[in-house]
């Protein structure tokens, strides 16, 4: 996506004014967006297991997430690029009234291919509700509070990945499991009325030549893959004219997308990234810890629900310890490489935690205590939670600044594609597993009439029908086929554990910041510009602590002796020539105390002098004020390193220049009725 027109969140701007309260208004109606595609990620998981007794098809229980998985992953991009071209607003609004239609749909679905059909088509809502949510920030706050809001979406997806299997609880227990998706209708409903009231974007329309057939081609090569992988050896065997025909059709499929991508003026997954090391080894990690975290997330309800004979609302509850142990650690990664520049360690650590976790998973048992499980299901989500923060900013760190957006969507859309691959993998190797212990275990018994091995592999309420003898037989089916997935799992993330090792520990620009949960926890990819990435990553600038910050830093670099407000006020007084300090606090968001003892300071080392209400350096002063203006260029170029060399981007260039006026106070003329800002330099 192309840069975004900025506008203070606090300043009204021709054609575009925004009161605090019309802001605040239309960032809750983009969160309660995030909300609806958030939610729906984890929401649907406790459910599974009533829905498929209801619907039947076990067998299908992987495709209701793969569905949503792999609609959402395609039409990221898409919704990106056209809302550059069409507009945000409307886009937007498109997207929540297709996502609300997906949500009747699989509402009122009576079996599982029209849920399964239903459940794609709120995935390409839900891709839209995802990028246009946090692209529409960039259009309506400025690159200095852009990072602050940006993360109250990344709070909200945090939060709805705890409540999430929670709702989908109660709602399946006290409700209906299609509450689950009903729920989505008054939030939309809301969202939708709020965002056309006031929601009023400035038109600065892009120009894209958007890629299609990329899209579709890599689409269509996922598809074929997860097909193979969930039909191959259950519906139809692996030697079956079908499965061959799907694989090779995948392989073709695939090389006309290299072939298209090579050519395409604006490739959705430009091949150039994979001459980079970091990025290749990232990319191949991340289709890893999707398949392991996705696949695992699919089939615990069932395990708790069916083996244990949990509540749906309990089997919420108990999933708790593994999105606690995912959002613990991803936070904490994500500070300690932000604050260290060391990073390698955690790709390392946390593919080898996820493998012990799975090894762990695979030792439950249908009597094992609650302790037990919920300490397994912690371990397994913190190794999740160590490697999925520092993914997302190793690749980031590895590229070039035109690269950044894109290489922030392409570690997730990796993920995303090992997620609906490890999904259907997981369904395949559970599905077989099943169908063959239960056989086993029921062979030559006295069954009631309709009770075999497939009806109670389809539903497993049909083993309430066995006679009490058979009962514990066919649940320790259930948990050992379940159980064996884990095992199985663990090879190929003990695989990412190796590959790890390989990785490259760049020295980290001190402009990358660690992700927010919104780019890490999301199963589609979050794609933003380069000049968005950006923004929020130099965001920090900007706030409060950061402002004072880059003052302190920037004084001392250049050998100066000044309180923080006193360099500032010396750097503003040369941008401008003249200023008046007692009219600055109604325009700058420093307060008049902190002005006037800059003011007095200046003055006293004889930087500056009066003449009449103005101030005005003096040639020490204009010296002053050179030194500084070097050490501030001198700071950028450390923070944005190689991004800021010689060809440096147009965009990144306003970029610098916008935050640097925003420094200086220079971009915001604060309207009379707003009260006086409480930051201090």
């Amino acid at each position: 996506m192309s840069r975004p027109a900025s506008i203070s969140a606090t300043a009204p701007t021709p054609g575009a004014a925004h009161s605090r309260r019309t802001l605040m208004l239309a960032i809750g109606a983009l969160l309660l967006g995030m909300l609806l595609a958030a939610l729906d990620q984890t929401i649907v998981a406790t459910a599974l297991p009533t829905i498929v007794s209801e619907l039947g098809g076990m067998e299908h229980l992987s495709w209701v997430v793969t569905a949503y998985l792999l609609a959402s992953t395609a039409a990221t991009p898409l919704w990106g690029k056209l809302g550059d071209q069409y507009g945000r607003k409307n886009l937007f609004q498109a997207a929540i009234v297709i996502f609300l239609i997906g949500s009747v749909l699989c509402g009122v679905a009576q079996d599982m291919p029209q849920l399964i059909i239903y459940r794609a088509v709120q995935g390409l809502g839900g891709g839209g509700l995802m990028v246009l949510s946090m692209a529409i920030v960039g259009d309506l706050v400025s690159p200095r509070d852009r990072g602050r809001y940006q993360g109250l979406f990344g709070a909200v997806f945090g939060a709805t990945s705890v409540l999430g299997p929670l709702l989908g609880g109660v709602f399946t227990e006290h409700l209906s499991w299609r509450w689950v998706f009903y729920i989505n209708l008054p939030i939309g409903v809301v969202a939708l009325f709020v965002i056309a009231a006031v929601l009023h974007i400035p038109s600065h329309r892009t120009r894209h030549t958007i890629d299609y057939l990329g899209t579709g081609l890599i689409a269509s090569v996922a598809t074929c893959l997860v097909l193979v992988a969930s039909l191959g050896g259950t519906t139809w065997p692996w030697g079956s004219a079908r499965i061959i025909g799907l694989a090779v059709l995948g392989a073709v499929l695939l090389v006309a997308f290299v072939y298209a991508e090579r050519r395409a003026a604006e490739p959705v997954l430009p091949l150039k990234l994979f001459r980079n090391r970091t990025f290749t080894l990232v990319s191949v990690i991340s289709f890893v810890i999707g398949f392991a975290m996705f696949g695992a997330m699919t089939y615990l309800p069932t395990f708790l629900q069916v083996v244990q004979g949990v509540s749906p609302t309990m089997s919420g509850v108990h999933l708790l310890p593994m999105v606690l142990g995912m959002l613990l650690m991803s936070t904490a990664s994500g500070q300690i490489v932000s604050r260290t520049g060391r990073w390698k360690v955690f790709p390392i650590a946390g593919t080898a935690l996820t493998t012990v976790g799975l090894l762990l998973l695979h030792l439950m048992e249908r009597d094992s205590g609650v302790w037990a499980v919920s300490a397994y299901f912690f371990v397994f989500g913190a190794g999740l939670g160590l490697v999925m923060q520092v993914l997302v900013l190793a690749a980031q760190n590895s590229v070039a600044y035109q690269d950044l957006g894109v290489a922030t969507s392409g570690a997730t859309f990796f993920r995303s594609i090992g997620a609906s691959f490890g999904v259907a993998v997981f369904g395949t190797i559970f599905t077989g597993r099943l169908t063959g212990k239960l056989s086993s275990a029921l062979a030559g018994q006295d069954l009631p009439p309709g009770v075999d091995a497939h009806a109670i592999s389809a539903d497993p309420r049909v083993i309430a029908e066995l006679p009490p003898g058979l009962r514990p037989a066919a649940l320790e089916a259930y948990s050992a086929s379940i159980t064996d997935v884990f095992l199985y799992a663990s090879p190929i993330v003990l695989l990412a554990f190796a590959v790890a090792w390989f990785l490259r520990e760049d020295r980290l620009r001190g402009s990358v910041r660690a992700p927010d949960p919104s780019e890490t926890l999301a199963s589609n990819p979050v794609e933003r510009s380069s000049y968005d990435e950006c923004a929020r990553a130099l965001s920090v600038l900007g706030s409060r602590e950061g402002r004072k910050a880059v003052y302190e830093k920037i004084t001392a670099r250049a050998g100066l002796d000044l309180l923080p407000a006193a360099s500032w006020l010396l750097l503003r007084v040369r941008r401008h020539g003249t200023v008046e300090p007692a009219l600055l606090a109604d325009t700058t968001p420093v307060p008049l105390r902190t002005i006037t003892e800059a003011s007095r300071q200046v003055e006293e080392r004889g930087l500056a002098r009066r003449e009449g209400l103005q101030l005005m350096l003096t040639d020490d002063g204009v010296e002053a004020a050179t030194r500084l203006a070097h050490a501030r260029e001198e700071s950028l170029a450390e923070l944005l390193g190689d991004w800021w060399g010689p060809d440096r981007p147009t965009d990144l260039i306003q970029l610098v220049e916008e935050l640097t006026a925003e420094l200086s106070g220079s971009v915001r003329e604060r309207p009379m009725n707003e009260p006086p800002p409480d930051h201090h330099l």
